[in-house]
């Protein structure tokens, strides 16, 4: 493994802890995007890559689809596992720097900030379509690059030390979201790019410094 993967797995494992409850607001702008390009899940079988604490895996149970997740953390395995209804949804741990162990048995992909994290994007979305039955979708949501642009990346401060960690991250551009997507035989249903507003960094004090600013990247794709 290398370094740089080691850091951001083991940030994560510490991230565990305080991710559900640190008010981040790119999970707040996320979550409603996302769920909608997931349209009705009922019944179908949906695959979530880098589940973290399980918030979109719960939600896709909850919703009726049959659901399989992994991560690469077992810190956030842990908090996902211990959640209500955990126990309708299968969790693995998975690299996803390495070949999924998937094919044609999906009908709903969705991964929600992992690509900052991913060294080469091609083996991931040619990874994510492989997962797909034919026809299926897949819904795949990033930090937009325009953040790191005003020097943000994946971050929290551990509440036992008070330590800024940030986990490791790698400047891709949504051009190269979008290559890789139809590199990898995706059709693109729809690319949102999302600011927060005042009404939004109301509820998430931590957007004020960017509203109007791009800080999300939803893509809505078909196998």
């Amino acid at each position: 493994m290398s370094d740089q993967l080691s850091a951001v797995r083991g940030g994560y494992d510490r991230w565990a802890k305080v991710y559900d409850h640190d008010a981040n607001p790119l999970q707040g702008l996320e979550e409603p995007p996302v769920r909608a390009a997931a349209g009705a899940v009922r019944g179908l079988r949906a695959l979530d890559l880098g589940c973290g604490t399980g918030r979109h895996a719960l939600w896709l149970a909850g919703q009726g689809a049959s659901v399989t997740a992994v991560d690469f953390s077992e810190g956030m395995l842990n908090e996902a596992r211990a959640k209500p209804g955990a126990d309708a949804v299968t969790f693995q741990v998975h690299d996803l720097h390495t070949p999924l162990p998937f094919s044609a048995e999906f009908d709903l992909v969705v991964s929600g900030l992992v690509l900052e994290h991913l060294r080469e994007l091609d083996p991931f979305f040619a990874d994510v379509r492989r997962a797909l039955k034919p026809g299926g979708r897949a819904v795949v949501s990033a930090m937009h690059p325009a953040m790191m642009l005003r020097g943000t990346q994946a971050r929290f401060t551990d509440p036992d030390s008070g330590e800024l960690v940030q986990p490791g991250s790698v400047a891709h551009s949504v051009a190269a979201f979008v290559m890789a997507a139809l590199r990898a035989g995706f059709t693109i249903a729809n690319v949102e790019e999302l600011a927060p507003d005042a009404a939004f960094a109301d509820r998430y004090p931590r957007a004020s410094k960017y509203v109007g600013w791009p800080m999300l990247v939803v893509l809505s794709l078909t196998a």
